[in-house]
């Protein structure tokens, strides 16, 4: 019962994502999704919202989420989290997202996303840069 909701967020999401005009918003609707998907321990949710070039390096959702769960464990299981400053360049072609981290365990945490625009005008992520931090430094 708990896969319902999840799709039923993850359908909305996509659907609000592949009309948005705003690329920030665009970008920060699909990261909430991979982070509601690692949540729920989706991990074919969480698959889909990575860029063909992250699919190429893992290429199937098991290797994928395997390494999220070593590599990005605030990602993955955030305690709390919130947006930081943005930037959209090449006409929203690609957006650059802070996001701010508490880890289940505490300790603050920098995410860097870059989201790309696909040749369908839909947006994915395209890799996360996370750093050991407690204030924005910005983009």
């Amino acid at each position: 019962m708990r896969a319902f909701p999840v799709a039923a967020l993850i359908c909305f999401v996509l659907a609000s994502t592949a009309r948005a005009e705003d690329p920030v918003q665009a970008a920060q609707a699909l990261i909430q999704a991979q982070i509601s998907a690692f949540l729920h321990n989706d991990a074919a949710a969480a698959y889909s919202f990575a860029a063909p070039g992250i699919k190429a390096l893992f290429p199937d959702k098991d290797s994928f989420f395997a390494m999220v769960k070593k590599t990005y464990q605030a990602v993955y299981h955030p305690g709390n989290y919130a947006f930081g400053k943005s930037r959209a360049i090449d006409n929203g072609a690609v957006v650059y997202q802070e996001l701010m981290i508490t880890g289940m365990d505490g300790k603050d945490w920098t995410a860097i996303y870059q989201i790309t625009r696909q040749p369908d005008g839909g947006y994915k992520i395209n890799g996360v840069q996370i750093l050991r931090n407690t204030t924005s430094e910005g983009i």
